[in-house]
């Protein structure tokens, strides 16, 4: 009786172990898994959402159906807390079409991550600081964009060019104001 009682508490005894190790294995694989498998998430003021405030030059571009390829590159570049931050901000915003209008395969190229300073460069000389509306944009004659060039400004009958692109609408934004253009304005260098 007693070696029968001995038998069963290591029966029991190994079983618990066993378990345990299994257990202790499972909890690790799984902490394994779950910290292997979930992406990095992205930090900073354009990942923080609220429905209070007004949006800012990135949340137009990304609202618009127009906008796609440029949400595309602003963000390949890594550029939204660029576009968040108090300002304030014009951004001469381009259109899908624009981009498209570009040599075949140049979006694709730009995209790419060892072209990520370069789309950046480009992105920037599309953004200035201010908030001026295309009558006041008349006045100008050159812009300082944020990639510290400057580009021209033209006015053709009503119509305000920058850098070689019309406006061709405008949305005020929480940050600044987007102007809407048909043209990719690229940096001379």
């Amino acid at each position: 009786m007693k070696t029968a009682i001995k038998f069963l508490l290591l029966t029991i005894l190994i079983s618990g172990l066993t378990a345990c190790k299994n257990n202790a294995e499972t909890k690790e694989n799984n902490e394994v898994s779950t910290t292997t498998e979930q992406p990095q998430e992205r930090q900073g003021q354009a990942f923080v959402k609220d429905d209070v405030s007004e949006p800012t030059v990135l949340d137009i571009a990304i609202q618009s159906e127009d906008h796609k390829t440029l949400v595309a590159a602003v963000q390949a570049a890594e550029l939204e807390n660029a576009l968040v931050n108090a300002g304030p901000l014009m951004v001469f915003a381009p259109t899908d079409e624009a981009f498209a209008a570009l040599p075949e395969g140049t979006v694709e190229d730009l995209l790419k991550p060892e072209n990520k300073n370069k789309l950046s460069h480009i992105l920037k000389h599309h953004v200035t600081p201010g908030k001026y509306d295309k009558e006041f944009l008349k006045k100008f004659k050159k812009l300082g964009q944020a990639s510290d060039l400057n580009v021209p400004v033209e006015v053709k009958g009503e119509d305000v060019y920058v850098g070689g692109a019309k406006i061709i609408a405008s949305v005020s934004a929480g940050n600044g104001i987007v102007h809407v253009v048909d043209k990719v304005i690229i940096p001379e260098n």
